[in-house]
């Protein structure tokens, strides 16, 4: 019992219990149990936080406890609402077109079908075939494994590249952004076969599910996120926990030395970055069904920046730091710019918050990282009474002399 999950990590279970409370609340609350006191649009907005929540806890993998200042995750996300909003699309699509077909005096071929339902979705870029990149969208199973594949094909192949040329530091960032500009630039062609700025949209209709409310969806798809952020938690603590762990938080401290150990460095940074480029791709699958579209705007490089500003603000290093900035930015981002918070008048001036809003949250973000580099997370140590632990004077190498202070302090 001493060796569980649970006992080397009593926040793990607080976290979880916290989780479930608050799953809990929000469905008694909803239209959908009958009560209304939470309406339909703002359980969207709560399960589409948690998924934010998910990603953020995979930027704090590869950068709070790897070193590896990626900005460029937020990519993976929106590939892995790509993937499952190309079958939604299709099945939604297919639907529509069966309808209204159904009545012809001759019934149609599946080939008349197929060329109908690419017209529809193709129409609006001048296109009526399937691009290559299609040929699952007809299989649920097959699109949900892209919706891993993908993200993770991508992140092995960059991480590969860039690992094994042992690109560090701010070049490595350069290079990630670099990656994200370029696949946000391709998705904005109209012959990507993802609709180039148009994007996907729709995707709140569930195919076969027409005759569900949107009221009960929108608890089903918070359900699912809430559940995909309780499992991406205890993975994310499996993974920092054991050799494993202490490999990586050693890559983020000082690479050099895990290296001059014998530890093979870049096959741990590609596993370390595959891995979270999967779990981005989930969180976003559940998200964009919950937003109803997705275009190549998402995935512009700024979107990977906020990602690491949520983390900063929340603690990174600290996997509930991670889901804690992600959810209190995200929330009060939505307060800010949905009109809900009142204007302020200056006499001189009238402070608009919709307009102000990138600046407070930029302003944030550097008084955070001098002032408070635990982010709101440090909250939680201060109430925990958690602390680091004294290495002062304790022998910390085969010699009890030299460098002991030194490397303590770091």
């Amino acid at each position: 019992m001493q060796n569980t999950i649970f006992a080397r990590n009593p926040s793990v279970l607080i976290f979880l219990s916290l989780l479930g409370l608050f799953t809990l609340l929000v469905t008694l609350g909803a239209e959908a149990s009958g009560t209304g006191i939470i309406s339909t649009s703002f359980v969207k907005t709560l399960g589409k936080t948690l998924c934010l929540c998910l990603a953020a806890l995979a930027m704090d993998l590869v950068w709070g406890y790897c070193g590896i200042l990626s900005l460029g995750h937020f990519a993976f996300f929106g590939l892995g609402g790509y993937m499952i909003g190309m079958w939604l699309m299709y099945e939604r699509t297919r639907d529509i077109v069966a309808g209204a077909l159904a009545d012809a005096p001759i019934p149609p071929t599946t080939q008349e079908i197929t060329d109908a339902i690419g017209t529809q979705i193709f129409g609006v870029v001048g296109s009526n075939e399937f691009p290559l990149i299609w040929s699952f969208a007809d299989s649920l199973i097959l699109q949900l494994a892209m919706v891993v594949l993908v993200p993770g094909a991508l992140a092995l192949v960059f991480g590969w590249l860039a690992f094994r040329s042992r690109v560090t530091g701010v070049y490595l960032s350069i290079l990630t952004q670099a990656m994200t500009l370029a696949l946000a630039l391709y998705l904005f062609q109209n012959d990507s076969g993802l609709r180039g700025n148009n994007g996907l949209s729709g995707l709140q209709n569930i195919p076969g599910l027409d005759a569900v409310p949107q009221s009960v969806l929108s608890v089903w798809f918070f359900w699912a996120s809430a559940l995909a952020l309780a499992l991406g938690y205890l993975l994310a603590v499996f993974i920092t926990q054991g050799k494993f762990g202490s490999v990586i938080r050693g890559i983020r401290d000082d690479e050099a030395r895990v290296r001059f150990l014998g530890y093979p460095v870049e096959v741990y940074k590609l596993v370390i970055f595959a891995v979270t480029a999967c779990i981005a791709g989930i969180a976003g699958a559940l998200y964009y069904p919950q937003a109803g579209i997705i275009n190549p705007a998402e995935v512009a490089p700024i979107a990977s920046i906020y990602l690491a500003v949520w983390v900063a603000i929340g603690g990174r290093g600290r996997l509930y730091g991670a889901v804690i900035g992600a959810a209190f930015v995200s929330l009060v981002s939505s307060w800010f710019t949905g009109g809900q918070a009142p204007d302020v008048p200056l006499g001189f001036y009238t402070l608009k918050w919709v307009d102000w809003w990138l600046v407070l949250l930029g302003l944030s973000f550097v008084l955070v990282t001098l002032f408070a580099p635990k982010g709101l997370g440090g909250l939680v140590d201060l109430w925990s009474n958690r602390k680091s632990p004294n290495r002062h004077g304790a022998d910390l190498g085969p010699s009890a002399g030299a460098l002991r202070e030194q490397e303590a302090s770091e």
